[in-house]
């Protein structure tokens, strides 16, 4: 089998299935790509056998009878990349290699049997929507930051789906904070159904969506999430276990209101993080009145203290905070101002922003200092 395609369509499909193809691996096949021919065009799939990525491109002339086989995928994404632009690359299969080739330039690759790649037995979906790229990307990037890291409570190691006919929310926590955002939507006849998505997945299905306005439709089955693109399948191991009820967590008696400049805001916290303490990242918060002061200070006793102008008048609130955990909130707002909402100095801040059919809720917890 002779394969020619443009360089380009099949650099995107090689690096789209990279992704998930893991450098170190226990089988040696996951470190391939599987091609497969369907038509006139060539279907690249990557695998770690709890992530699937299949992409498809072009084929500009096809020679021979067609078959499936897999080839090394750091080492061919690496030739491709390194081939001038505009050419033609060409694919020479037999039964246990393959030449690649273009212009003057030819690499002999072994491949493995097709027979052998694992694939990701889909079911019957039990739950499908559509919605817009951005539109999704923006929700996940409006909370990926909360989830937890290779935590022991292993269903915060990734993001809550909750799917009702009102629409979609998303839902991350690590325990000391948490984000949650709702889309809405008018979903007719959809079951309520909730999923948790792994965090590798999250940050995989975050690199393949982009901010178009080209839909994108999302498939649950009993254990699997299914993503499809015009011409990709993002496809994902869901994680088996119950998600805490995020609803108990979002304060629901915080009011005081406090409106500051977000841009403002953002440098006197990034200021005060170069001397906060570096395991914890504490800071203290002092809102009095039209008064917000921010104090760092770490254990070789360095000290950093600066105030800005703010609209208050309510009693003296002194609160501590993780300074990272209050900086990806204030990156993830797009307005020009952020508004926090505290109750007293042992209570959680709750940052609310709202921008159309998108509306998002962060919840920080206090520290002691």
């Amino acid at each position: 089998m002779k394969l020619s395609l443009q360089r380009e369509n099949l650099l995107k499909v090689l690096q789209t299935a990279a992704g998930v193809v893991e450098k170190r691996q226990t089988m040696p096949i996951l470190g391939n790509f599987l091609f497969q021919v369907s038509q006139n065009f060539l279907v690249v799939t990557g695998s770690d056998l709890e992530i699937e990525t299949r992409s498809q491109a072009p084929i500009d002339a096809i020679d021979g009878t067609p078959f499936d086989t897999t080839l090394p995928a750091q080492k061919l994404l690496t030739i491709v990349r390194s081939l001038p632009e505009g050419v033609m690359v060409k694919l020479d299969f037999d039964d246990t290699r393959c030449v690649v080739s273009a212009g003057r330039s030819s690499f002999k690759l072994s491949t493995l049997p097709a027979q052998d790649y694992p694939h990701i037995d889909l079911t019957q979906a039990n739950v499908s929507f559509r919605l817009q790229q951005g539109e999704l990307k923006t929700l996940i990037q409006h909370c990926a930051f909360a989830m937890a890291l290779q935590d022991v409570r292993f269903y915060l190691n990734g993001m809550l789906f909750d799917i009702t006919s009102a629409g979609l929310r998303l839902v991350a926590t690590d325990g000391h904070r948490l984000s949650t955002c709702f889309f809405e939507a008018q979903w007719d006849d959809i079951t309520p159904t909730q999923a948790i998505v792994p965090r590798k997945a999250i940050s995989e299905l975050s690199k393949l969506l982009n901010e178009a306005d080209e839909a994108v439709q999302l498939s649950l089955a009993k254990n699997y999430l299914t993503v499809q693109f015009m011409d990709t399948i993002f496809t994902c191991k869901l994680v088996d276990g119950r998600y805490p009820d995020y609803r108990r967590v979002i304060p629901q008696h915080n009011d005081v209101s406090v409106s500051t400049d977000r841009e403002l805001l953002r440098s006197i916290l990034q200021r005060a993080a170069i001397l906060s303490n570096e395991r914890f990242k504490g800071v203290r918060m002092v809102f009095e009145h039209n008064l917000l002061t921010v104090h760092a200070q770490n254990s070789e006793q360095d000290e950093s203290h600066e105030d800005m102008a703010i609209d208050f008048s309510g009693e003296k609130i002194e609160i501590g905070f993780n300074v990272s955990y209050v900086l990806d909130v204030i990156q993830s707002v797009k307005d020009d101002s952020v508004n926090l909402v505290l109750k007293d100095s042992s209570s959680s801040c709750l940052i609310e922003f709202r921008h159309e059919a998108m509306s998002c809720q962060h919840v920080i917890m206090p520290m002691r200092l």
